[in-house]
């Protein structure tokens, strides 16, 4: 396969993602109206909490659209180990960005929202705080490693194996609620959602509205990464295998 080749099959997968992020945007505007609606008119008040308690939404949404987009590195890395393809190499790259992205709106709206609800700042010491930190700085730790190691398949498979290791962490800072004492309240349990019906429906447009735009921002961030690559593969010639 000629490189000029590799770069039109690669622009076609660039088309096909960009096209899928377009579309998608149509889909998360109304849904985000939806859910600052939800958020702030639609959900009732919470009694002991209050206003405050309205940063609930965007705090519970980022950390479920943190959550998928290190399953997506999890994933992405997988596939690349099997496939060899690097658009499933910067499909991770952008995932991991998006994730710690999202990651610290989790980190910073959480304090937030105990601090006038339990009257501190929620301590560095709590299992989920920590947790949260750990995984933050994993995939921090990732970027750096990236940064550090030279461009070729070894770099990729490295970073690979990293972010599947990685991803190990978020079901421990899901259970740490359930295994250690913490003051962060459990919301989801085997009765359900500890919420009434208003908030869970808010709930759901936030959750859904992150998740969203969680996927469009990894279909943008990864389609730069590859017209990057495209004219790499150009000038120099591709260090993969682009079809795969």
């Amino acid at each position: 396969m000629s490189d000029s080749n590799g770069a039109v099959r690669l622009g076609d997968s660039i088309e096909r993602m960009l096209s899928a992020g377009r579309l998608l945007l149509w889909i998360l505007l109304p849904l985000m109206i939806a859910a600052l609606y939800g958020m702030f008119i639609h959900a009732p008040t919470e009694r002991v909490m209050g206003e405050v308690q309205r940063l609930f939404y965007f705090h519970m949404g980022s950390a479920v659209a943190a959550f998928a987009a290190f399953f997506l590195v999890f994933a992405a890395g997988s596939i690349y180990l099997w496939k060899g393809s690097m658009i499933w190499d910067r499909v991770a790259l952008s995932s991991v960005e998006c994730g710690i992205l999202f990651t610290s709106i989790v980190l910073a709206t959480g304090p937030v929202w105990a601090r006038p609800v339990w009257n501190t700042w929620l301590p560095l010491g709590d299992p989920r705080v920590m947790t949260t930190l750990v995984l933050w700085l994993i995939f921090v730790a990732y970027l750096i490693l990236r940064a550090s190691l030279p461009e070729g398949e070894k770099k990729y498979r490295i970073c690979a194996v990293y972010g599947i290791i990685g991803f190990l962490d978020v079901p421990i800072v899901f259970m740490s609620i359930r295994w250690w004492r913490t003051i962060h309240p459990v919301i989801i349990s085997g009765e359900g959602l500890a919420l009434e019906g208003g908030m869970k429906t808010a709930l759901f447009l936030a959750v859904g509205s992150s998740l969203a735009l969680l996927t469009v921002l990894v279909l943008l961030r990864a389609s730069i990464l590859l017209l990057g690559d495209v004219l790499f593969q150009l000038d120099n010639g591709f260090p993969g295998d682009c079809e795969k």
